[in-house]
């Protein structure tokens, strides 16, 4: 089974220069927790809820003026629609990411999730071997 399959085709996404505040209604809105940052439909970020807590919530920053520059992951990992579910599932374990951002010539087509994952009976292994991996604890910084 191939990614396309069982991506999520229609994906919001933001500017670098959007707010964090614009990022958190967003993830809002859709009930999502990660959206990618894209320069026209090139994935060059993406901002996850947690970056939200942890990067500007929790620094004291000001959602409303802080750019999503200032907290995404730049460079993130992507895949693509003809790729291998196992693939995209041992690179989402390898990783320890939940949120894969799809790509076809560089622009942002589609995103597909550990919950994508889950939610195919033929999955269901797949999911649960990356959800073991993604879920280890990291060693904390101190």
């Amino acid at each position: 089974m191939k990614v396309k399959d069982i991506m999520t085709g229609a994906v919001v996404s933001l500017n670098s220069t959007d707010s964090v505040e614009r990022a958190a209604e967003l993830m809002k809105e859709h009930n999502i927790g990660a959206v990618p940052v894209c320069e026209g439909d090139k994935v060059i970020g993406i901002i996850t809820d947690r970056d939200i807590a942890l990067r500007s919530v929790a620094a004291g920053e000001d959602s409303k003026s802080q750019s999503v520059r200032e907290i995404m992951s730049s460079n993130p990992v992507t895949g693509t629609p003809d790729m291998d579910i196992q693939d995209a599932s041992r690179v989402m374990s390898e990783r320890q990411i939940r949120r894969l951002p799809i790509v076809d010539s560089e622009n942002l087509v589609g995103m597909v999730s550990l919950g994508d994952i889950a939610v195919s009976p033929k999955l269901n292994e797949e999911a649960e071997q990356a959800l073991s991996s993604i879920s280890e604890p990291s060693t904390p910084e101190f």
